[in-house]
């Protein structure tokens, strides 16, 4: 389920108290603000009678008050993959920062696909002064243990040709 539309207090409240009366549980999501837009994404697992249709239904309310586009599919989650991390996969975590240009994600995407490895999640920003900008690009992903170091040399050799700065390092389970 996937609900935008420009941010207002109590968005949240109202979307996961709709699909709470539902039955709904929250199982996956991701929320954030976007130049004064609010954005969701959920994953939910609802009720074994429960269509898109009506649980629509349900969050017409909230789509109603906050003025949000609501959307409701069902998806597929492979048994074994629901968190999106196979075990014999190796977590990494990349930021990126420089000057704003076009293409940075693209590069840095491509470039890590290419050598092997995956984003899972992935989140971009301007920051500083509006006349002189910094964009911050911070994504994670996750990688085969034995491409992990060639992904890392690709990454920082794309960022490296784009002029900006780059981390990556392997992350720790430890600190979650």
């Amino acid at each position: 389920m996937s609900a935008i539309g420009v941010d207002r207090p109590g968005i949240v409240a109202a979307v996961s108290g709709a699909l709470g009366e539902a039955g709904c549980n929250l199982e996956d999501s991701t929320m954030t603000i976007l130049r004064g837009h609010f954005a969701i994404l959920l994953v939910v697992s609802a009720p074994g009678a429960t269509t898109p249709e009506s649980l629509g239904s349900a969050l017409r309310e909230a789509s109603e008050t906050f003025d949000l586009v609501i959307s409701v599919r069902p998806i597929d989650v492979p048994s074994g993959e629901g968190l999106g991390i196979v075990s014999s996969e190796e977590a990494l975590t990349v930021s990126i920062h420089g000057a704003d240009r076009p293409g940075i994600v693209h590069a840095v995407s491509g470039a890590l696909a290419e050598a092997g490895g995956n984003v899972v999640d992935l989140s971009t920003q301007l920051v500083g002064e509006p006349d002189d900008p910094v964009y911050v690009l911070t994504l994670r992903a996750v990688v085969a243990p034995e491409n992990a170091d060639r992904v890392a040399v690709a990454v920082k050799q794309t960022a490296g040709s784009l002029g900006v700065h780059c981390t990556v390092r392997e992350d720790d389970s430890d600190l979650l």
